[in-house]
């Protein structure tokens, strides 16, 4: 099977409607001869993802957290400070909450591509 290359270009689209763009891409939801237990192969090229708009406050106000495993070690970084240091793990995390959690979307997700 041939993979299927879809180049999107981000600039000036929200975050998450590109988001939500790319998930329906990678599991294939566009095409006629959709299954969820199949994969669509199609790999996904993003351009100028640091052209994306994020509305409202965000940058300011929303936050990912991580944890260390110890305790009180909860860590909580602003969406502002991992945009600016790694714009590709925004679009990742955000891409993977739209796909169902199991072994075929992180194979997908392995299939999303971000180009400067």
């Amino acid at each position: 099977m041939a993979k299927e290359v879809k180049t999107i270009d981000a600039t000036g689209k929200p975050l998450g409607r590109l988001a939500s763009e790319i998930a329906i891409l990678l599991r294939g939801k566009d095409k006629p001869d959709f299954d969820p237990a199949k994969d669509s192969g199609r790999v996904i090229i993003v351009k100028n993802f640091k052209k994306v708009i994020i509305s409202g406050q965000k940058l300011e106000q929303k936050a990912y957290f991580s944890h260390t495993g110890r305790i009180g070690r909860e860590k909580f970084t602003p969406l502002k400070e991992v945009f600016e240091k790694d714009p590709e793990k925004v679009l990742k995390k955000t891409v993977w909450g739209m796909l169902p959690k199991n072994r075929l979307s992180r194979a997908q997700l392995k299939r999303l591509k971000i180009e400067e």
